[in-house]
């Protein structure tokens, strides 16, 4: 059994992302598909002031049903190898 890497297993997650992401845009003009391209936002935004340093921080997240079948096909991918 060979040590897998983190940073593979990464970078699977965000091919699988954006290969799901890129499908469901294609396929946003059609009606009938709507539930699968269908995009929730989440977002995240830290803060803070610390009196030396002063941060604010905003994180999006895009996510749709192909988004999903595209990281769960990357998990599966990556556990094949």
């Amino acid at each position: 059994m060979k040590k897998k890497n983190v940073g593979t297993l990464l970078l699977f997650l965000i091919l699988g992302w954006l290969a799901g992401a890129w499908i469901a845009k294609l396929l946003e003009p059609v009606k009938g598909l709507s539930f699968l391209t269908k995009s929730t936002m989440l977002k995240w935004s830290p803060q803070a002031d610390l009196d030396i340093i002063t941060y604010d921080i905003t994180i999006e997240l895009k996510l749709c049903m192909l988004s999903l079948a595209g990281i769960i096909t990357a998990v599966w991918l990556y556990r094949r190898l």
